[in-house]
C-alpha cells in the first residue's frame, strides 16, 4: 500500500501543494481553479473529486481538506455513502464480468483513500452507519485478492484499536472526575484534611513541567481534527435536515482539554492560596513562577499560560504583602512573553520559534510544541467566522478551506509528537484528582481570601 505522508510535508508555504501525488489535470465540471489551485466547486463535483480512479489519484492535501470541511455541509456517514456509491458503480466493482486488471488497478487507490480516511479521522467511524459502508466497500475490494484481504483486515483492526483506545481514555477522565468532585466534597466539610500540597509531592520545578507535558499531550493526542470544525457547525442553508446540525456538533475531546486548562489554573490559586503564612504563599508563588518558566524552555505555552490565568486571579493578585516577598523578575519576563497586545505578539514568535525547533530536531524533546490552545481556537473560529462557507453561486468556498487545513494539519503534526519525559504516577495523580477551589466553590473563602474573579471557559469568546 502507498506510505501515508506526514502532516508537515502536507502544506507548503502557498497552503496547497498539488504536486505531492500525481494530480490529473481536472476538466470536471463544477470545480474552478486559478494558477493550478482549486478554488471552488459545488459539493457534487468535489466529492468526484474525491474518489479515485485507474489514472488518478487525489492529492493528499485535498483529502485531508475535504474530509475536515465536508461535515460543514454534510454528515460524514452521508459522504461515505456517496463515495461508496461512486467506487462501487463507476468502477463496476459489483459486476462480476468486470475486468480484473481494472479492479487491480484501482483497488490499491481505494484502499488506500479508506486507509487516510481511516487514519486521520477515526471517529468518524462510531458511528455504525460509517462501519457498516466501509467493511462493505472493503469486502468488494479484497474479494478474491489474498493481499487486498490482509490489507483491509489491517486497516479495519488499526480503526478498532484506535476507538478502542478512545473509549478508555473517556472512561478514565469520567473516573477522574468523579474523584476530585469526591475529594473536593471532603475538603469543604472537613478543610483540615488538607495535609499535602503540590511542593511536598514535587518539590522540583522542572519535574513538575515535564510531568504537565505529559497530560497536556495524552489529552492533545485524543482531539480529532474534526473537532476544530465541529465547533462551529452552523446549519448550511441549503440543507434541509434539521437534525444533522447537532448530531454533528460533537467536540467531547476538545472540551474536555479546556477544562483541563481551566482546573489547572483553579489548581495554581489554590495552592498559592491555601498555606495561612505569608512565607510559605510567596514560596508556592516562586514555585510556579519556576514550574512557568520551564514549561516555556520545553514548548509547552498552554501550561504556562494556564499557570499565569492562576497567578493573575483576583484572590492571588490581591495578596500585597505576600507579592512583596516575591522575586518578581522572572514572571514578568513570562507575563511579557504572553502578552495578548498586538495580538499576542510576543507569543506567536516564541511559537514560531518552537515550530521551526521542532521542525530540525535531533531528539523528542525538541519536538515538543504545545500551543496555547484558546488562541489557536480563536484563530480558527475568526478563520471560519470571517469568510463565507459558500459563495453567491453555491459553490463551496475552498480557498477558505485550505487555510483551515494548514492550520489544522499545523496542530495534527504537533500532537502525535510522544513525550519523552518518564512517568510518575504519584505526581499525574495528584496534579489530576486534588481538590480544587473554583471562584463558585469557595476559593475566595480560604485562608485569608477576600472574592475571587471568574476565569472564563476558554471557549468564553464564542
Amino acid at each position: 500500500m502507498p506510505q501515508t505522508p506526514p502532516f508537515s510535508a502536507m502544506f507548503d508555504s502557498s497552503g496547497y501543494n498539488r504536486n505531492l501525488y500525481q494530480s490529473a489535470e481536472d476538466s470536471c465540471g463544477g470545480l474552478y481553479y486559478h494558477d493550478n489551485n482549486l478554488l471552488s466547486g459545488s459539493l457534487e463535483a468535489l466529492i468526484q473529486h474525491l474518489v479515485p480512479n485507474v489514472d488518478y489519484y487525489p492529492d493528499r492535501t485535498y483529502i485531508f481538506t475535504f474530509l475536515l470541511s465536508s461535515r460543514l455541509f454534510m454528515h460524514p456517514y452521508e459522504l461515505m455513502a456517496k463515495v461508496c456509491h461512486l467506487c462501487v458503480e463507476h468502477q463496476r466493482l459489483s459486476d462480476p464480468n468486470s475486468d480484473k486488471n481494472q479492479i487491480r488497478k484501482i483497488a490499491p487507490k481505494i484502499l488506500q483513500l479508506l486507509t487516510e480516511w481511516t487514519e486521520t479521522f477515526p471517529y468518524d467511524f462510531r458511528d455504525e452507519r460509517m462501519m457498516r459502508n466501509l467493511k462493505d466497500l472493503a469486502h468488494r475490494i479484497a474479494s478474491g485478492e489474498e493481499t487486498y484481504r490482509k490489507n483491509v483486515q489491517q486497516m479495519i483492526q488499526c480503526l478498532i484499536r484506535k476507538l478502542a483506545a478512545l473509549s478508555q481514555y473517556e472512561e478514565v477522565l469520567a473516573k477522574i472526575s468523579s474523584t476530585s468532585t469526591d475529594r473536593l466534597t471532603v475538603l469543604k466539610t472537613k478543610p483540615q484534611s488538607i495535609q499535602r500540597d503540590i511542593i511536598t509531592v514535587c518539590s522540583d520545578p522542572y519535574t513538575l513541567a515535564q510531568q504537565l507535558t505529559h497530560i497536556e499531550l495524552e489529552r492533545l493526542n485524543y482531539i480529532g481534527p474534526e473537532e476544530f470544525v465541529q465547533a462551529f457547525v452552523q446549519k448550511d442553508p441549503l440543507d434541509n435536515d434539521k437534525s444533522c446540525y447537532s448530531e454533528r456538533k460533537k467536540t467531547r475531546n476538545l472540551e474536555a482539554y479546556v477544562e483541563w486548562f481551566n482546573r489547572l489554573s483553579y489548581l495554581v490559586a489554590t495552592e498559592i492560596c491555601m498555606p495561612v503564612k505569608k512565607k510559605h504563599r510567596a514560596r508556592m508563588i516562586e514555585y510556579f513562577i519556576d514550574v512557568a518558566r520551564e514549561c516555556f524552555n520545553i514548548g509547552n505555552f498552554n501550561s504556562l499560560m494556564a499557570i499565569i490565568s492562576g497567578m493573575n486571579m483576583s484572590p492571588v493578585s490581591r495578596l500585597k504583602k505576600t507579592w512583596a516577598k516575591v522575586k518578581t523578575a522572572k514572571f514578568d519576563v513570562l507575563e511579557h512573553q504572553m502578552d495578548p497586545s498586538s495580538n499576542f505578539y510576543n507569543y506567536r514568535t516564541a511559537l514560531r520559534g518552537a515550530a521551526q525547533r521542532s521542525l530540525t530536531a535531533h531528539s523528542s524533546r525538541e519536538k515538543i510544541v504545545i500551543p496555547f490552545f484558546s488562541l489557536l481556537i480563536k484563530d480558527i473560529y475568526f478563520l471560519n467566522e470571517g469568510c463565507a462557507n459558500r459563495l453567491p453561486n453555491g459553490h463551496v468556498n475552498f480557498e477558505k478551506f485550505w487555510e483551515l487545513a494548514k492550520q489544522v494539519s499545523e496542530f495534527m503534526t504537533w500532537k502525535q509528537v510522544e513525550c519523552p519525559f518518564e512517568r510518575d504516577r504519584k505526581i499525574l495523580q495528584y496534579l489530576l484528582t486534588v481538590p480544587v477551589f473554583s471562584e463558585d466553590e469557595g476559593l475566595a473563602a480560604v485562608p485569608g481570601q477576600g472574592t475571587g474573579s471568574h476565569v472564563p471557559s476558554l471557549l468564553g469568546f464564542l
